[in-house]
C-alpha cells in the first residue's frame, strides 16, 4: 500500500497488510477468510482480501470480493482503485480506465489510480485525456502529506478526522491555499457554510487567478443562497475564459437560481448552439422551463435528453412532473438502459425511480415497488446516514430546552414579526401551503431556506462563557440577550435578498423542526407552522421521491419510521416547553375543509382571510419543489391513499412506526 492515509486499526486487516509486506501470501489470506467468517460485514478485511486473490492470480474470486464491497459502498474510493488494478491485470484497460476514473472521482488521494490511468491513457492515444489527468495528478502530488491524509479521510466520510489533520496544517501554514480550499470543503459538507465562504474569500485573495478556488467559491455562495454574489463570481470565471463552455453552463445556472429564468435559458441556448443535444444542458434548460411553469417546452427538452442521449437523470426529471406518462417504448427504452452493466450508479438511481412512477401509473404496483426498492437501495449505498444521531439529538433537546429553560432565559431576540416558518417532514403537503399563503397581499414565498441550519451548525462549534464548547443544543442556554439579538437580525438581514417588499415572508425548510428552540430564542415573534400529513402517506411518498440533496433518512423505510416517530416526540416536546408557539395543520383536515383550516391559520397568523387565498392555483410564481406541477391545480385527494396499494411490501415502516397493519384486530 503505498497511498499516504488513514487505515484501519490494527485487526485482521492490518495483521494481513503486514503479512502481504513480508510475502506471506497464504497466511494473509487464511487470516482474512477466517475473519470474514467470523464477520462479514467488515469491509476492510474484505478489501485486503481482494488484493490478496488478485496478488494470488485468483482474479474471479478477486471480482467477486470486489463486487461484495460494491453493492454496498458504490462510491468506496479503494475498491474502486483495486477494481482497476485487476481489470489492467486481466488484460481490459477501457473497464480499467473506467474503475480508475471512478476512483479518483470519489477519493482524490489515490495517486495510484492518476498514475496508471494516466499511463493507459496515453497508451491508448488518447492524449487531451491524458494531459488532463496529469494535471489532475500533479495537484495531488504536490500536496504536503497531511491534506493528502485528509483528502483520503474527507473521502472516507471521517470528516471530523480530516478537520483536525487540516486545522493542523493551517496552524502552521496559515495561508497555504489548498489547505484553505480543503477545510472549506469539509466546512461545506459539515454545513459550516460561512467559515467555508471565508476561507474560500481568502484563499481568492491570495491567489487570484486560481480559477478552482472561484468555482468553490461559487458553489458555498450558492449553497447559502447568496446568489447575486455567487453570479458574480460565475460572471468573473467567464470574463477570465470566456469561450469555457463549463463557465457558460455555471452562469447560466446560477441565473436560474436568482429566478432570471429567460436570461437561464438564454445562456442554455447560447450552449446548445456550440453543442447540440447536449444532455446536461437540455436537462437543466427544462427545469428552468419547469420552474416557471413552461411545463411542455421543459418536457420536450427532458424528451430529447432522455431518449437522444440515454440521460437518466432526464428520465427522472419526466417521472418528477408527477403529471407526465411514459409510452410502452419509452418503459422499454428505460429498462434497457438500466440492465446495462455500464451504466453510472446514479443513473441506476435515476432510471429505478423513474421506472416506478411508470410502473406505479400502470397500476402494476408489484413492478413499481420493485423498482422503487431498487432506486432506494441504490441511493441509500452512497450515504452514510445513521438514524441514531437524530434520536440522540432529539432526546438532548427534549432534556435541555425544557419549560424551566425558556422561563429562565426570559424575552429576547429580534422582534422582526415577518418570518412564518413551516417545518416538518418533506412530501407533507408544505409546498401546497405555501402555494396557497403565498396568494395572500401580505405574504411571499421565498425557498427552502439554509439559514437556520447554517445557525444552529456555527453555534455546534461556538465557546461560552467560559471558554468551553459545549456543542448544540447546549449552547442555547449559554445566549444572552444581546446574542439572541443579533442573531435574529442577522437572520432578516441574511434573508432580505429573498423578499420583494412584503411584510410577511415563508421559509419553507422542512428540516427546521429540528431547531424551534432556537428560533424561539432568537425570533420571538416567528410564527411556526407545523405542517403534519399522515405517518403512512407522508412516509412512503418520501420513499417514492429521489431528492436532489439532504433528506437522508428517506432511502430506507425503516430509516423513515424512526425519523417520523423522532419528529412526532420532538414536536410533541415543543408543546409542552413552548405552549401555543406552534400551529398544527394537518394535511387530510386542509383537504377536508380548506376555507375552514385557512381561517383558523389566518388568526393564529393574526392576518385577514382573503378569498384570493382559495384560489392559490392561479397564482404564477415560481415553484421549485417536486410539487411544483400538482400545487398549479385545485386540491386533489390522489395521493391520500396511494400507499395501501403498497401495503404488502411496508411492513419495516409499519413496524418502525409502531402501527397495527389495517386488517389487525
Amino acid at each position: 500500500m503505498t497511498e499516504a492515509t488513514a487505515t484501519d486499526p490494527a485487526g485482521p486487516a492490518q495483521q494481513a497488510r503486514a503479512l502481504l509486506q513480508a510475502g506471506a501470501l497464504d497466511e494473509a489470506r487464511s487470516l482474512l477468510e477466517g475473519a470474514l467468517e467470523q464477520s462479514p460485514d467488515d469491509i476492510e478485511a474484505r478489501y485486503v482480501l481482494a488484493v490478496c486473490l488478485r496478488l494470488a492470480r485468483d482474479y474471479t474470486a478477486a471480482e467477486a470480493a470486489l463486487e461484495a464491497i460494491l453493492v454496498r459502498e458504490p462510491e468506496n474510493g479503494r475498491a474502486l482503485q483495486e477494481a482497476g488494478h485487476l481489470a489492467r491485470d486481466r488484460g481490459r484497460d477501457n473497464d480499467a480506465l473506467r474503475y480508475y476514473g471512478e476512483a479518483v472521482r470519489s477519493n482524490p488521494a489515490l495517486l495510484a489510480s492518476f498514475r496508471n490511468r494516466l499511463e493507459l491513457l496515453r497508451r491508448a492515444g488518447r492524449e487531451d485525456e491524458a494531459r488532463a489527468t496529469e494535471a489532475q495528478l500533479r495537484i495531488a502530488e504536490a500536496l504536503p502529506p497531511p491534506l493528502l491524509a485528509a483528502t483520503d479521510l474527507l473521502a472516507q466520510g471521517r470528516m471530523h478526522r480530516a478537520e483536525e489533520l487540516c486545522r493542523a496544517f493551517l496552524q502552521k501554514q496559515p495561508q497555504h491555499v489548498e489547505g484553505m480550499r480543503l477545510l472549506a470543503e469539509i466546512g461545506m459538507r459539515l454545513g459550516a457554510l460561512e467559515e467555508a465562504e471565508f476561507l474560500l474569500e481568502t484563499a481568492c485573495e491570495l491567489e487570484p487567478d486560481n480559477l478552482r478556488l472561484r468555482i468553490e467559491l461559487v458553489r458555498v455562495l450558492s449553497k447559502r443562497q447568496r446568489f447575486e454574489a455567487s453570479l458574480a463570481q460565475a460572471e468573473e470565471l467567464l470574463r477570465r475564459a470566456p469561450d469555457s463552455l463549463p463557465f457558460q453552463s455555471l452562469r447560466a445556472i446560477e441565473l436560474l437560481q436568482l429566478g432570471r429564468y429567460d436570461a437561464a435559458v438564454a445562456g442554455f441556448d447560447a450552449i446548445l448552439k456550440r453543442l447540440p443535444g447536449d444532455a446536461a444542458t437540455l436537462t437543466s434548460r427544462g427545469h428552468a422551463l419547469k420552474t416557471c411553469g413552461r411545463s411542455e417546452e421543459a418536457i420536450n427538452n427532458y424528451r430529447e435528453a432522455a431518449e437522444r442521449r440515454h440521460h437518466g437523470e432526464a428520465w427522472y426529471a419526466l417521472a418528477n412532473l408527477k403529471t407526465y406518462r411514459f409510452s410502452d417504448a419509452q418503459i422499454d427504452a428505460m429498462r434497457r438502459q438500466a440492465a446495462d452493466s455500464g451504466q453510472a450508479h446514479m443513473d441506476r438511481v435515476y432510471l429505478s425511480f423513474a421506472l416506478g412512477k411508470a410502473f406505479e401509473d400502470r397500476e402494476d404496483y408489484a413492478a413499481a415497488f420493485e423498482h422503487f426498492d431498487r432506486g432506494n437501495s441504490l441511493r441509500r449505498r452512497q450515504l452514510r446516514y445513521r438514524a441514531e444521531q437524530l434520536r440522540a439529538e432529539v432526546d438532548a433537546q427534549r432534556e435541555l430546552l425544557d419549560a424551566d429553560l425558556f422561563g429562565r432565559l426570559g424575552p429576547g431576540g429580534h422582534d422582526a414579526p415577518d418570518p412564518i416558518f413551516i417545518l416538518g417532514l418533506p412530501r407533507a403537503g408544505s409546498t401546497l401551503l405555501e402555494q396557497i399563503l403565498s396568494a395572500h397581499s401580505q405574504i411571499e414565498g421565498t425557498r427552502e431556506l439554509p439559514n437556520i441550519l447554517a445557525m444552529a451548525q456555527k453555534l455546534r462549534r461556538r465557546r461560552d462563557e467560559d471558554g468551553e464548547q459545549p456543542g448544540y443544543p447546549e449552547i442555547l442556554a449559554h445566549l444572552d440577550h444581546n446574542t439572541r439579538q443579533e442573531l435574529g437580525r442577522a437572520y432578516i438581514e441574511q434573508t432580505a435578498l429573498h423578499r420583494s417588499g412584503t411584510p410577511f415572508f415563508i421559509d419553507k425548510m422542512p428540516n427546521n423542526f429540528r431547531h424551534i428552540g432556537l428560533v424561539h430564542l432568537i425570533l420571538p415573534r416567528a410564527k411556526i407552522i407545523d405542517a403534519r400529513r399522515e405517518p403512512m402517506a407522508c412516509c412512503f411518498s418520501n420513499y417514492q421521491q429521489l431528492f436532489a440533496e439532504g433528506q437522508e433518512f428517506s432511502y430506507d423505510l425503516g430509516d423513515l419510521g424512526q425519523y417520523y416517530r423522532d419528529y412526532e416526540r420532538l414536536m410533541a416536546h415543543w408543546d409542552t416547553a413552548l405552549p401555543g408557539r406552534v400551529f398544527r395543520l394537518q394535511h387530510e383536515r386542509l383537504l377536508d375543509d380548506l376555507e375552514g383550516e385557512l381561517r383558523r391559520l389566518f388568526s393564529y397568523l393574526e392576518l385577514p382571510f382573503e378569498e384570493g387565498c382559495l384560489r392559490y392555483w392561479e397564482s404564477d410564481r415560481a415553484v421549485r419543489t417536486p410539487s411544483s406541477e400538482q400545487v398549479r391545480r385545485p386540491l386533489f385527494r390522489d395521493g391520500e391513499r396511494r400507499w395501501q396499494y403498497y401495503e404488502e411490501w411496508l411492513g419495516p415502516l409499519r413496524d418502525a412506526l409502531a402501527l397495527k397493519p389495517a386488517n389487525a384486530a
